[in-house]
């Protein structure tokens, strides 16, 4: 039986891990072909393409900081070469780091915004063209319960996922009447390597505020993913789905 993304082309950005990971390998189980980049994480890169090739689909991992422009853009030529036209694009790579405010200089807040937010600019122009001559596309972005409620030693953080939310909105607007349809998924706390940088302090203060009383795992994330690009998330345009144990009341 056909899944919901039969013969999709998708790329998704940190795909070797975590949330990425889980999105890259849900989107071959519903039958699409998957690119996916990583960041010095090979190992990781080679189990993800085991599974995505498991589903008898198509896989290609290349190792690309997103913050580098010409390594975005030989990764987005060669996803094309190797897939064909993408159809699906997933922005999730990103970076964390407590730090209290006092700390935060100029060159970390840069390359938070480089990362999680300027990157997913860049990725959604090369994307674009193609998916609007096509009359067809699914864009996806990455953002953060924290983008609502704010966080302490997270400012720099907050402040690009914040930023990413404003993106997707622009873009829905500006994508949507050529069939390019551009939504956010903003997690809750979750069990990845991203989460592990941060005190224990700080995850025990988060999981007394959390309603459900645990963290989330990136199997619970990647279903949102797989809404928002098949069929079934045809009329969400623009809009930022907040699957977070009940951090955040939307």
């Amino acid at each position: 039986m056909a899944g919901r993304l039969e013969n999709r082309k998708a790329l998704v950005t940190g795909g070797s891990r975590g949330i990425g990971a889980a999105i890259a390998t849900a989107f071959a189980a519903e039958g699409a072909d998957v690119a996916f980049c990583h960041d010095g994480d090979p190992e990781g890169a080679a189990a993800v393409t085991a599974a995505i090739q498991g589903y008898g689909r198509r896989a290609l991992a290349v190792q690309c900081d997103v913050a580098d422009d010409a390594a975005v853009e030989r990764f987005w030529a060669e996803a094309e070469r190797a897939l064909g036209p993408i159809e699906i694009l997933v922005n999730n790579a990103g970076i964390g780091g407590e730090q209290p405010f006092e700390a935060i200089d100029l060159a970390m807040f840069d390359r938070m915004i480089a990362v999680n937010l300027r990157a997913l600019f860049h990725f959604a122009k090369l994307a674009a063209p193609g998916m609007r001559a096509r009359r067809w596309g699914r864009i996806v972005n990455i953002a953060s319960q924290l983008a609502y409620k704010g966080a302490p030693g997270l400012t720099h953080y907050c402040a690009a996922k914040a930023g990413v939310i404003g993106l997707t909105r622009a873009l829905a607007i500006e994508l949507a009447g050529d069939g390019v349809l551009v939504n956010a998924i903003a997690p809750g706390m979750t069990e990845t390597r991203l989460s592990e940088g941060l005190t224990d302090a700080w995850k025990a203060r988060k999981l007394r505020e959390l309603p459900i009383r645990r963290f989330g795992v990136p199997n619970e994330i990647a279903p949102t993913a797989v809404l928002l690009t098949s069929s079934d998330g045809d009329f969400y345009v623009g809009q930022t789905l907040s699957p977070n144990g009940g951090d955040v009341f939307l």
